[in-house]
C-alpha cells in the first residue's frame, strides 16, 4: 500500500478542526514534500519524524514522499502532527498494518528519540474527537486533561513504538484517566476576614447574584483588593459546560495549569496595569486567549484602573457586550469565549486622599478630574455597581466580631440565581430588549421618580437600564417579585462615581 490517510486534530480557538492527514509514496529521486498550509513548526516535523521513525528501529522509506495536510485552507501550526505523520509513513510503507486508522485519532509532538511530547488542547481536541466516535490517541502527559472529557475514549501513549505495536495487536494503550482532584484545592478566601465594610460587602453581594461588574472607590489600605479575591467564593458553582470552556480555554494558552485540581473552581485573573491592549484581549501573530478569555466563567480584576492606558480599558468595551472576543488576522478569525464579571479598582485621586478629613491630599480640581476621566465614559456605563470604600478605624479593626461566612453569602446568591434561571433563562446581567423590560417592569410613580433621578445625574440610556437590573437583582436578593421604590434606591445608591462627576 502506497496511500495513507491518518485523522488528526488543528487547533483554532477553543475548536479542533479535523484534519485528514495523506501519506503517498512513489518512485523518484527520494524527497518529501509537505503541503497544505504548514507552518514553520509543522515543516521542520519531517526532520523529527525522520529521526523518530529510525530510532524506533523502523525504515525510512527512500522513495518521493508526499504528505497533504487537508484541508489545504486551514493553517496548521506546532508539532502536534508529528505522531500521524510518522504513522501515515510508516502505512504507506507497509511497516505497519493501517486497519485501525479509520477508527481512531492521533495527535503529539514526537522527540528523535520517538517519545511523545505533550501539545497543548488536548482537552478540545478529546471533545471534538468524541463526537466522532473514534478513539483518540495522544501522549501520556496529556492524558489527564483529555480525560476531562467524558463522552470519548482516550489512550495514551509514552513512544511512536508504542502506537505502532498497538496498531499491530500486540499491546493495548492505557485508558487515559484523569487525575485526583484535591477537594482543598478549590477552596477561596474567606469574607470573614474582611473587617467593617458592609456597604462594600452587600455591593459585592449583589455583583455576585446578578453577575453584575464591579467599581470600588477608596482611598489606600481600604481593603479593595481583599473585597475583590473574594468574590469568586460566593459565586455559584460553575455548570459542567462552563467548567469545560474554562478549562479549553486554559488549555489553548499553554499556561501549564492543572485542569484536573482547578476543574470548576472560578477563575480570578489580575493583570497588572502596564499590561497591553493584546495581553487583555489576546492576539499575536498565532492567535491566543488573552486575559478577559483566561478570565471566563469567572471575575477579571483591574486595580488601580485609571493607572491603565485608556485605549487599552476601551478594547474591555465589545467584550462586556457580547461575551467573546473575535481576533482577525489577514487568513482567519479566531474566537474565544469572553464571558467574565469586570471588578476594578480605584482611588479617588492621583494621591489617594481626596475627601480625607486629616487634609493630606493636595490634588486640585482639575488633577482630580483628570485621574477620573482615564476611565471613558463608555467602559463607566459598563459597570453597573460604583461602590465607596471608606477607610476603616482600628477600633472596628479590633473590636468588630467576625463577619458572615462566605458560604452564607454564597447560599443567598445561588437561590437568587436560580430565582433568576427560572424566570428568563439567564441571569439579570444579561437581560436585553423586551425581555428586560418585562421583567424589570416599574409601577408609574416609580418610573416618574427613578426617570427624574436619571436626569439630575445624567445617566445614559444604558446606564438606566443597567441600574434597572441592579434593582431587578436586589429584589431577587429578597424573594419579591416586584421591583419596588426601596430597591431602586438601593440601586442608584451604587452610582458613586457618577455623584463625584455631577458634584
Amino acid at each position: 500500500m502506497s496511500l495513507a490517510r491518518v485523522y488528526t486534530r488543528a487547533q483554532s480557538g477553543i475548536e479542533a478542526p479535523q484534519v485528514l492527514v495523506e501519506v503517498h509514496l512513489s518512485g523518484g529521486l527520494p524527497s518529501l514534500s509537505l503541503v497544505g498550509l504548514p507552518e514553520t513548526a509543522v515543516r521542520e516535523s519531517r526532520d523529527r519524524v525522520r529521526s523518530a521513525i529510525l530510532n524506533s528501529q523502523f525504515d525510512f522509506p527512500a522513495r518521493r514522499i508526499t504528505i497533504n495536510l487537508a484541508p489545504a485552507d486551514l493553517p496548521k501550526e506546532g508539532g502536534r502532527y508529528d505522531l500521524a505523520i510518522a504513522l501515515g509513513i510508516l502505512v504507506a510503507s507497509g511497516q505497519v498494518p493501517g486497519e485501525k486508522l479509520e477508527k481512531a485519532e492521533f495527535i503529539g509532538e514526537l522527540t528523535l528519540a520517538g517519545e511523545l511530547q505533550p501539545v497543548s488542547g488536548a482537552l478540545p481536541t478529546a471533545l471534538a474527537c468524541s463526537r466522532t466516535g473514534r478513539i483518540l490517541v495522544l501522549p501520556e502527559a496529556c492524558g489527564a486533561e483529555a480525560a476531562l472529557c467524558q463522552n470519548g475514549e482516550q489512550r495514551t501513549a509514552q513512544s511512536l513504538l508504542q502506537v505502532c505495536a498497538w496498531l499491530h495487536g500486540q499491546t493495548e494503550l492505557p485508558q487515559a484517566l484523569p487525575a485526583e482532584a484535591n477537594p482543598t484545592d478549590i477552596l477561596c478566601e474567606d469574607l470573614t476576614e474582611v473587617k467593617g465594610q458592609a456597604q462594600a460587602r452587600r455591593a459585592l453581594e449583589i455583583a455576585a447574584a446578578g453577575e453584575h461588574n464591579l467599581l470600588f472607590i477608596g482611598p489606600p489600605g481600604t481593603g479593595k483588593t481583599m473585597l475583590a479575591s473574594r468574590l469568586p467564593g460566593i459565586l455559584p458553582p460553575m455548570s459542567d459546560d462552563e467548567a469545560i470552556e474554562a478549562a479549553s480555554v486554559a488549555s489553548v494558552s499553554h499556561i501549564r495549569a492543572d485542569l484536573a485540581r482547578d476543574w470548576g473552581k472560578r477563575p480570578f485573573r489580575a493583570p497588572h496595569h502596564t499590561a497591553s491592549g493584546v495581553a487583555l484581549v489576546g492576539g499575536g501573530s498565532h492567535p491566543k486567549p488573552g486575559e478577559i478569555s483566561l478570565a471566563h466563567g469567572g471575575v477579571l480584576f483591574l486595580d488601580e484602573l485609571p493607572e491603565y492606558s485608556r485605549k487599552v480599558l476601551d478594547v474591555l468595551r465589545e467584550p462586556l457586550e457580547s461575551g467573546e472576543i473575535v481576533i482577525s488576522r489577514a487568513n482567519r478569525s479566531v474566537h474565544y469565549p469572553a464571558r467574565f464579571q469586570l471588578v476594578a479598582a480605584m482611588n479617588p485621586c492621583p494621591c489617594g486622599y481626596a475627601g480625607d478629613s486629616g487634609g493630606r491630599c493636595q490634588c486640585t480640581p482639575d488633577q482630580i478630574r483628570r485621574y477620573q476621566g482615564q476611565i471613558s465614559g463608555p467602559l463607566l456605563d459598563r459597570i453597573d455597581l460604583h461602590v465607596d470604600v471608606p477607610p476603616v478605624s482600628p477600633s472596628v479593626l479590633q473590636q468588630s466580631p467576625p463577619s458572615e461566612p462566605s458560604n452564607a453569602v454564597r447560599a443567598r446568591v445561588v437561590e437568587a440565581r436560580l430565582r433568576q434561571q427560572q424566570r428568563q433563562g439567564c441571569p439579570n446581567s444579561a437581560l436585553k430588549g423586551s425581555q428586560r423590560d418585562e421583567v424589570c417592569a416599574l409601577s408609574e410613580d416609580d418610573q416618574h421618580w427613578l426617570l427624574g433621578s436619571i436626569e439630575r445625574l445624567g445617566l445614559s440610556a444604558r446606564a438606566y437600564h443597567r441600574l434597572l437590573t441592579v434593582a431587578r437583582t436586589i429584589a431577587d436578593l429578597q424573594g419579591c417579585e416586584a421591583i419596588a421604590r426601596v430597591h431602586l434606591m438601593e440601586a442608584l445608591g451604587f452610582r458613586a462615581l457618577d455623584r463625584y462627576q455631577t458634584a
